[in-house]
């Protein structure tokens, strides 16, 4: 569903009401050149925007609540009121209301995106512990996504303008990791990244680099046998697929000499050994992008914040970067159909930027 003016409608689940989440969409949401770009509409309900749009005082922020997602405003904030209950609103505080209200604003906001109501999603953090129930038994967004939208496999691609990063295992334990490692999980991994990078990152050839598992990528088996009985296996296999990988490289020399300046994207085998990296060399605000999935969802790349919920100190640069990176994806999806759709168009397109090289190179 875009809307008449031909902008995405961008959705936003609110994530933990005790959290930062309402906040930072209220600051992202604020500058009204945003709504040049999209229409958007926040997942949550009135009480819980006024209560944080107080805090924050900024004049700027109006909105519109609306049930109808025909009457959908373009030119200003929407709020599709989740709930009527009247709720308490504690900000820092661990609650079992902080999470069941942030699951009724995400399953109201996967529901509209299912329905193409909206057309990407951007959903604010959650605190993995006060979600749990018997519903909701999921250690995150990405694998409640996955099921949802019945996806053989995800991905958890950290994104930024300057690296790309993505897991093969995301939350678990350190001391489960080795079982978790298979030559099958990491081709399936590869084969999503190299398809993402082309239909939503425009990236017409891409190169990707996988890390080894243990130090020094296992010293050809003296520190482990994964490199050699797994890894290694599965990049030649993927190689097979056409899928233009390398590795396993050493995960701490790596990042050290910049070597992911030379690849699209970077397997990581685990969490830590990519998001730790990722955090303190991605320039600009990183993002969390599900990679895999039919549908558009993005999120900042960080959590709750419950140390710092309901004292207006919050950066809301992340989430708003998510929003961009939503939006365009979505653009690059849409020019990536296309281009499969006239290939023609695509040729003529390499034949004019060759054609520019070729004249710049000449002057």
């Amino acid at each position: 569903m875009t809307n008449s003016d031909n902008k995405p409608v961008v959705g936003f689940s609110c994530g933990d009401i005790n959290g930062i989440g309402v906040e930072i969409i209220i600051k992202a949401l604020s500058d009204n050149r945003i709504l040049d770009l999209c229409t958007p509409i926040v997942f949550a309900s009135n009480k819980v925007i006024n209560f944080y749009k107080k805090s924050i005082n900024d004049g700027n922020f109006n909105y519109q609540s609306v049930k109808d997602f025909q009457r959908l405003n373009p030119k200003m904030v929407n709020v599709f009121s989740c709930w009527e209950d009247e709720i308490s609103i504690t900000p820092g505080q661990l609650t079992e209301t902080g999470g069941l209200y942030a699951i009724k604003s995400l399953t109201a906001a996967v529901d509209a995106l299912k329905e193409n109501h909206v057309d990407v999603l951007v959903t604010a953090p959650i605190h993995k512990k006060n979600v749990q129930s018997e519903t909701f038994n999921y250690t995150g967004h990405t694998p409640y996504l996955k099921d949802v939208f019945q996806a053989k496999d995800v991905v958890m691609f950290m994104v930024a303008d300057n690296i790309r990063v993505a897991l093969l295992t995301e939350h678990i334990p350190v001391n489960q990791l080795s079982s978790h490692i298979s030559k099958e999980a990491i081709v399936s991994k590869l084969m999503l990244i190299n398809e993402s990078l082309k239909k939503d990152f425009g990236v017409e050839r891409p190169k990707i680099a996988v890390l080894g598992l243990n130090p020094h990528a296992g010293d050809e088996g003296l520190i482990g046998k994964e490199e050699e009985e797994i890894i290694k296996p599965a990049i030649k296999e993927a190689k097979q697929k056409d899928v233009l990988c390398m590795g396993p490289f050493s995960a701490d020399a790596f990042f050290a000499r910049a070597q992911y300046e030379k690849f699209d994207a970077v397997l990581a085998m685990y969490h830590d050994q990519g998001l730790i990296p990722f955090k303190s060399l991605a320039i600009g605000e990183g993002v969390n992008y599900t990679a895999g999935l039919d549908v558009i969802r993005t999120s900042p790349d960080h959590g709750t914040a419950f140390d710092i919920a309901g004292k207006g100190k919050a950066d809301e640069s992340s989430i708003r970067e998510a929003m961009f990176v939503a939006i365009d994806i979505f653009r690059n999806r849409n020019n990536y159909a296309d281009a499969r759709k006239n290939p023609m168009k695509k040729l003529s397109a390499s034949l004019l930027a060759k054609a520019v090289d070729e004249k710049i190179e000449e002057e």
